[in-house]
């Protein structure tokens, strides 16, 4: 049985990662200091888990002594807010932090690093929808960490051979994320909505995002273990709606007549993001399954489930 180390595997995405992986028999270890992730999210799951922090040496040597076969590596700080307001600490996480599992990998003869990166690092696009050739032009310091890490891999791979896999998510949704940390729109308005609270758009509403359910993201990363090693895919669904329809999307699967309040557009937001995935489906065998509605009614069941209990 082969083993895969999920770093931040305890998080929004990594949870549903390993459940992925389990499902395909995999032997799971998880690295995660719990500052976002939550225990309840593995519960009952038979997995290794190893509360560490990756921005310290000592992390090295425990994933060296773990030795996986693989590495997913999802251990980040992810919000672009947070990048802006405190750039030293982004750095620490998302680049210090990183090396140290690139740098494990290549002593212990990992297979193949698969890295979760953003459409953050593309900027505001020249085109839509936007394929993996689109200029990269980072407008935070979190799309810019990012797209430090992407390159450190492609120079680990060259110099250590070190394989690799980046993955360049969309707007990730889905039962689990963090309506209070990590915070994705979609999380923030099932959480608010389903407690009766206005939620806030920052802007005017008609910038656009390209929303992928959480389960298709993990079939991504788990397909990418066994494909073509050393490329750069956009995990994506390929289309886009504006914040103000995915507003209305979301008050009419709750039956709220809240309206929402506008507030200022936050520095570092990207105005409009479609990520094109037709490579990503040829090289990885993978398409995504969840439509937006569906997909928004699993989400919005979730945290009522939630404010109940």
């Amino acid at each position: 049985m082969e083993k895969v180390l999920v770093t931040g595997g305890c998080g929004f995405i990594g949870s549903h990662i390993t459940e992925q992986l389990l499902k395909e028999n995999y032997h799971v270890t998880i690295l995660d200091n719990l500052s976002t992730g939550h225990l309840a999210n593995i519960d009952g799951l038979p997995v290794d888990l190893h509360q560490e922090d990756i921005t310290k040496p000592e992390a090295m040597e425990l994933i060296k002594s773990i030795n996986p076969d693989y590495i997913i590596h999802l251990a980040a700080q992810v919000s672009v807010a947070e990048s802006v307001s405190d750039f030293l600490k982004d750095e620490n996480i998302n680049i210090r932090g990183s090396l140290h599992v690139i740098k494990a990998a290549s002593e212990c003869g990992v297979k193949k690093i698969i890295f979760a990166s953003s459409a953050a690092v593309y900027g505001n696009p020249n085109y839509l929808p936007v394929d993996t050739r689109h200029i990269t032009n980072p407008g935070s310091p979190y799309g810019l960490t990012k797209l430090t890490v992407e390159n450190y891999l492609k120079l680990a791979y060259d110099l250590y051979g070190v394989e690799y896999c980046i993955l360049r998510y969309s707007n990730v949704y889905g039962p689990r994320q963090d309506a209070k940390g990590e915070g994705g729109v979609v999380s923030i308005f099932s959480d608010l909505l389903t407690n009766g609270t206005a939620p806030v758009i920052f802007g005017d509403g008609e910038q656009s995002r390209d929303f992928i359910y959480v389960g298709d993201v993990a079939a991504a990363n788990v397909n990418a273990l066994k494909a073509q090693s050393n490329v750069c895919l956009n995990v994506s669904n390929g289309f886009s709606i504006t914040v103000n329809e995915l507003f209305a999307e979301m008050k009419k699967a709750t039956n709220s007549t809240l309206s929402p309040v506008y507030r200022d557009e936050r520095p570092g937001d990207i105005r409009h993001s479609t990520l094109c995935n037709e490579e990503t489906k040829k090289i990885l065998n993978w398409e995504p399954q969840m439509p937006l509605d569906k997909g928004l009614e699993k989400t919005i069941s979730y945290y009522r489930k939630e404010m109940k209990a």
